[in-house]
């Protein structure tokens, strides 16, 4: 039977000071995360889920935890999921602010394609893809959701509908608690992707 992998962008972070958190642990949902984390476990109930497979981070299991309690379904840790790593985690980053206004952090951006300040994408790409087809196992024909972060998202979004992994982040459709639908065929192999924001109603205004 066809089904579907959703994948799923944690809802707001507590951030005040605008820090690029990255993997750092202890970053939880504010309180508009915390509801976009409720819409998220309202639109799950339509789908017949057999799989809830996560990243580590806490944004991502608190994002879960609605969607476990509304089917009844623990949730799996997948560290696959993870967001990617990225030297700036843990400093204030802006273009014109933050980090990137000290000359000594410009090393680390001459290339922008692998990206040269991280994890390559073709790493996250493959460990994206493993973390969906795992969790398209463990649902055993019904469909399953991962929760995971924007960029991991975004690449392994690009390289299923094969764009350019080099991007500008301000134009990334992964808007917060969005969901990008990696949909299987008969076969089990990936028939195509569609993309909702149950949660539109709650993102912060656009500046």
């Amino acid at each position: 039977m066809p089904s579907s992998v959703h994948v799923i962008r944690h809802g707001e972070v507590e951030n005040p000071k605008k820090i690029l958190y990255g993997r750092q642990p202890g970053w939880r949902l504010s309180t508009r995360g915390e509801e976009m984390a409720k819409t998220i476990g309202e639109w799950s109930k339509t789908i017949d889920l057999g799989a809830l497979h996560v990243s580590p981070l806490q944004r991502a299991q608190e994002t879960a935890a609605p969607i476990a309690a509304a089917h009844g379904i623990a949730i799996t840790t997948d560290d696959r999921l993870i967001e990617a790593a990225n030297i700036f985690e843990g400093k204030p980053f802006g273009i014109g602010d933050g980090v990137l206004k000290h000359p000594s952090a410009w090393r680390h951006l001459w290339n922008p394609w692998k990206p040269s300040w991280g994890e390559p994408y073709v790493e996250q790409i493959n460990r994206m893809l493993a973390a969906v087809f795992s969790a398209h196992e463990a649902a055993n024909g019904k469909d399953a959701i991962c929760v995971s972060h924007q960029l991991p998202i975004w690449i392994l979004r690009s390289a299923i509908e094969k764009r350019p992994m080099f991007h500008d982040p301000r134009k990334r459709e992964c808007s917060l608690a969005s969901v990008t639908s990696i949909h299987f065929d008969d076969d089990n192999v990936i028939s195509g992707i569609s993309y909702s924001e149950p949660a539109r109603h709650l993102l912060p205004p656009k500046k």
